[in-house]
């Protein structure tokens, strides 16, 4: 093949990367670095926690001013000039937060630039789905994990925002995590990046080496952005979690499935459950047993259910 042929992948590729960079370019957009300058103010963070504060917006400079407790109007108007346009809105009425202001204000809150904390490992309450030993939880380096101290099995571990420790007890920090996984595996399998809104692609990776697989599943997904690159790996179960068939299948048994920690429906967590069918184009069997019946799923490359049976 000579070099100026490419594959059919190459060329989805080069097109993804063109429709980033267009994206990217805009003649009026602030760089990264001069952003990232601009709120790097006391004052400024100030103004935009004080209009993310207000229950009425938009809001008039003076009181804006007076929220922030600046009395100084032109230093005051200085650093709001700043601001607006790319993070604050100007209107008739006042001002208000543009998305670009409301992101800065989240990322403050959810600790992700100024906070670093670690939890000391406690007990889940749940069995392990290998060997029936408690789970146990930890986060560090903002993230959160669930594993089996006994025979090492991984149950997941996620990105989590040091925020998300605020305030909450063990039992609500658990409740927390599983309602963030099944969010960002939601919005990845929807092609939502969870990080910047971008396009995200979705496959099927089936590991050579089971012992070095990532997860430790032999079978897995994988979700990457094309524009900011976020990586996203689960077991296929996650992807099931929000299908109609297997909610129905469980609320027919009693079983409110957005309220069963993921952790302990083994289908989630292993990839005994799943059986290939075929690779090209990819084609999956999910078991997902309840009680004494199993529904049984067939999933297309795109983990769309194409047929489900059920049976004893």
């Amino acid at each position: 093949m000579s070099e100026a042929s490419t594959s059919p992948e190459r060329d989805r590729r080069g097109r993804r990367e063109a429709d980033a960079e267009e994206l990217l370019a805009c003649d009026d957009c602030m760089s990264p670095a001069d952003a990232f300058s601009v709120v790097a103010s006391e004052t400024r963070l100030s103004i935009l926690e004080a209009l993310w504060r207000s229950e009425e917006t938009p809001v008039r400079f003076s009181d804006l001013r007076r929220e922030v407790g600046m009395r100084d109007s032109a230093q005051f108007n200085y650093h709001l000039g700043k601001l607006t346009d790319q993070f604050v809105v100007r209107t008739d009425e006042g001002y208000d937060l543009r998305h670009a202001g409301k992101a800065v204000v989240r990322a403050v809150l959810a600790g992700t630039f100024n906070e670093s904390p670690d939890v000391e490992p406690f007990g889940v309450g749940d069995p392990c789905v290998a060997c029936g030993a408690e789970l146990r939880a930890s986060y560090a380096d903002e993230t959160f994990a669930v594993a089996c101290p006994d025979c090492g099995k991984p149950h997941g571990k996620y990105a989590f925002p040091p925020g998300g420790l605020n305030d909450r007890d063990e039992t609500e920090l658990l409740r927390a995590f599983d309602q963030r996984v099944r969010h960002l595996h939601c919005l990845a399998a929807d092609g939502v990046c969870p990080e910047c809104n971008g396009r995200m692609t979705t496959k099927i990776v089936e590991a050579d080496d089971p012992d070095e697989a990532p997860l430790g599943l032999s079978v897995h997904v994988e979700h990457v952005c094309a524009q900011c690159r976020h990586r996203l790996r689960s077991s296929v179960g996650l992807s099931l979690l929000d299908q109609s068939d297997v909610v129905s299948f469980y609320r027919e048994r009693g079983v409110d499935l957005s309220a069963t920690p993921y952790w302990t429906l083994p289908w989630c967590v292993s990839d005994e459950y799943v059986e290939v069918l075929d690779r090209d184009p990819w084609a999956l069997r999910v078991a997902i047993p309840e009680g004494d019946e199993t529904l049984t799923v067939t999933l297309g490359p795109d983990l769309g259910i194409r047929e489900a049976e059920r049976g004893a």
